[in-house]
């Protein structure tokens, strides 16, 4: 391949746009539970969100959607989108925000690139929340291509990394580990 058959090294995915069911409860989520800013809204037919001042990171709407059903298992569609936090600390500190929301999470893993927690929001969209090693850090085989694979998370550690006194939360993440 040529460097005119693939996509530019800079290139990122940008926002994620999601049907909802109840736009009220989903920006309750989005905002009050996962700690983003609303950016915008438009009635009760779409609000945007940010992190940082961006125009936004996640779209929300029910121009198709208003008081839906979450596909059903077996059927095609968003397996789950990535919310990649800067520092380990803050991937930290969104684990403990949702655990303080009463919010809980579907799974975790370490994968060598980056940690991450799985879980969903009301409308059962997949979510990943993630940090990412730097790239000199990931596993590579004797080629030099990275690998990937899956470990348990370690919660303590990822835990520590905030000042607070997390050992409380262990006991209820102790069924990912």
């Amino acid at each position: 391949m040529t460097d005119s058959d693939t996509v530019p090294a800079g290139t990122h995915i940008g926002h994620v746009h999601l049907k909802v069911a109840d736009l009220d409860r989903a920006v309750g989520f989005y905002r009050d539970v996962m700690g983003f800013e609303l950016k915008a809204r438009l009635g009760n037919q779409a609000a945007f969100f940010s992190a940082g001042g961006y125009h936004h990171h996640i779209g929300l709407n029910t121009w198709e959607s208003t008081n839906g059903a979450p596909p059903a298992p077996g059927t095609t569609g968003l397996y789950h989108y990535a919310i990649n936090y800067p520092t380990r600390r803050d991937l930290a500190a969104a684990l403990k925000r949702l655990l303080d929301q009463g919010w809980g999470i579907d799974g975790a893993s370490d994968h060598g690139t980056h940690e991450a927690l799985y879980m969903h929001d009301p409308d059962m969209n997949g979510m990943e929340l993630a940090w990412d090693r730097d790239p000199s850090l990931w596993p590579r085989d004797d080629n030099g291509d990275v690998t990937f694979f899956r470990t348990s998370l370690d919660f303590a550690a990822l835990l520590g990394e905030l000042d607070d006194d997390t050992a409380a939360y262990l006991p209820r993440l102790a069924q990912y580990t």
